[in-house]
């Protein structure tokens, strides 16, 4: 899961121009949408949600309340990627082994 969350630090240093900041600088657990955090804005989460579906390919729904709470930190959105990806995983194993 380390190396998870610091890619998504990665990803988010380079789609959001954050030049200033190195992933050490990112505490797992700040919030990334507070000025107590990493102080980012609504068309920042754009941009993350983009980003993640590309790279990642996960379905995030807009309407969802789970959203906000996933975009929440890196360690909310590590679970989200990580959680995406068993499920992906699952429904493969299960395709495969239906073959």
């Amino acid at each position: 899961m380390d190396s998870l969350k610091l890619e998504i630090k990665q990803l988010l240093i380079e789609a959001l121009d954050l030049e200033d900041l190195s992933p050490a600088d990112i505490d797992d657990d700040a919030p990334l949408f507070d000025t107590d955090g990493i102080g980012l804005d609504s068309i920042d989460a754009l941009e993350i949600g983009i980003v993640l579906r590309k790279q990642y390919q996960l379905t995030i729904a807009a309407n969802d309340e789970r959203t906000r709470e996933h975009f929440r930190s890196i360690s909310t959105l590590a679970a989200l990627v990580a959680s995406q990806r068993e499920a992906a995983d699952a429904v493969n194993e299960t395709t495969r082994k239906g073959e």
